[in-house]
């Protein structure tokens, strides 16, 4: 009987999560990010407003429901890679699948890229996977979590699809970049040629 309950209300929640995000989205989208209101937004959930911020705990938060599923899935790129496979590529694979294939005709990615507020909110979201991602590094190569080099490593794997992002081909650029990450700047072929370039001149 517990669990039927415990079930009952984690369902409920969800619910309600997932219909004030909807609420949100549609009204930020019909009238701007600005114009609405969080009181607006519970109304039109059919909640109250200390409901909202039970479950939201900001105006932005509305409209990024999925963060702790994104850090999740961020961590099991690595700890759940194929054996033999590096962790390098294991997240690079990851990022290649998952932040590439951006419809930009989605109403929320139209919504968040027309809204400074919400693509720095996003930015920052973001990178707040540094921790995590960093821990599961450490775990992964057995190195300390606190060793300067997994933190960089972290930090710099969340730029690339950032980076990537203003190329033509962003699975390319992501590709290019970690190949940068993994072997250094003085294998690249763009330095190669700068180097041959150098020589001839």
């Amino acid at each position: 009987m517990a669990e039927t309950t415990t079930g009952r209300r984690e369902r409920k929640k969800a619910q309600t999560r997932q219909a004030l995000a909807d609420a949100a989205v549609r009204l930020f989208t019909e009238r701007g990010f600005d114009n609405v209101g969080v009181r607006e937004v519970a109304e039109a959930a059919d909640v109250s407003l200390s409901t909202l911020f039970k479950h939201f705990p900001s105006k932005e938060a509305l409209v990024f429901d999925l963060d702790t599923d994104i850090e999740s899935a961020l961590v099991a790129a690595i700890r759940d890679r194929d054996p033999g496979k590096p962790v390098l590529h294991a997240l690079r694979d990851h990022l290649m699948r998952t932040r590439t294939a951006v419809r930009t005709d989605d109403p929320t990615f139209v919504l968040v890229e027309s809204t400074p507020a919400l693509r720095d909110y996003a930015r920052r979201m973001w990178l707040r996977h540094e921790k995590a991602l960093t821990a599961a590094l450490a775990e992964a190569t057995g190195l300390p979590s606190d060793d300067l080099a997994l933190t960089g490593l972290a930090r710099f794997a969340l730029e690339t699809p950032s980076l990537a992002r203003t190329s033509g081909d962003p699975s390319r650029a992501i590709r290019d970049l970690f190949a940068l990450l993994e072997e250094g700047w003085a294998t690249t072929p763009l330095m190669r040629r700068a180097e041959r370039s150098g020589q001839d001149a």
